[in-house]
């Protein structure tokens, strides 16, 4: 969803230890923490480059506890079949340090495609000071993925739809094979396409994600 050099004296001497309040000490310390977060986000890592969640039908997308931190997604265009979309909420681990005033819990919009394809994948998630950045499908084979879910804060692009829904309570959808809590509004598609896709994201789930050219690294900017 990458490791620094180590900070070695090039005569081959012992370097001398710095002073707590000197350019190096704040150096070397911003090192220690960008590793630290290296190793944190080696999880999301796993998830992107294969995951295969089976996604429970007559369930909500997301089954696990969202760490609370937020990523970007964003692809060029977007098109699925079988497409709904209904609200819920996302619960964090108990006790997780992103919580705030949110008494760990986050309003989200979940969207679920039977089959989706993506052109110009784009994931990344700012670690404090630097990105972890996510990049596939950019050459002549598209992401592809099956049952996906996406649970987002924010969604935008240009869309359509075949044979759309507006107004399904989310219990009885019938185009993804999941559905939602009952009474809540909903929709659903034959079909969607959405050129210019962007979200803000807090979990992803698929059955399988297949990532062509997938690439990792970090960057000062993101998606």
């Amino acid at each position: 969803m990458a490791s620094s050099p180590d900070a070695t004296a090039s005569n081959g001497s012992s370097p001398e230890t710095p002073e707590s309040g000197s350019a190096a000490g704040q150096g070397r310390r911003g090192r220690v923490r960008l590793r630290r977060a290296a190793v944190m986000a080696v999880p999301a890592t796993a998830v992107a480059a294969g995951l295969m969640i089976a996604t429970a039908q007559g369930a909500l997308g997301v089954q696990f506890a969202i760490s609370g931190m937020p990523f970007t997604v964003t692809a060029t265009e977007l098109n699925g079949t079988g497409f709904e979309q209904f609200g819920g909420l996302d619960n964090m681990a108990e006790g997780s340090p992103n919580a705030g005033d949110t008494g760990g819990q986050v309003l989200v919009v979940t969207s679920a495609i039977r089959n989706a394809t993506l052109d110009h994948l784009c994931q990344s998630v700012d670690l404090g000071g630097t990105n972890l950045l996510i990049t596939a499908g950019s050459g002549a084979d598209k992401v592809q993925a099956t049952n996906l879910t996406t649970d987002s804060t924010e969604l935008s692009g240009n869309a359509s739809f075949n044979n759309i829904e507006i107004g399904n309570d989310a219990s009885t959808l019938t185009k993804a094979g999941v559905q939602g809590p009952i009474g809540v509004f909903s929709q659903q598609a034959d079909t969607v396409r959405i050129a210019n896709l962007r979200q803000t994201n807090y979990a992803t789930t698929a059955g399988v994600f297949k990532l062509p050219g997938l690439k990792l690294r970090f960057s000062e900017q993101g998606c």
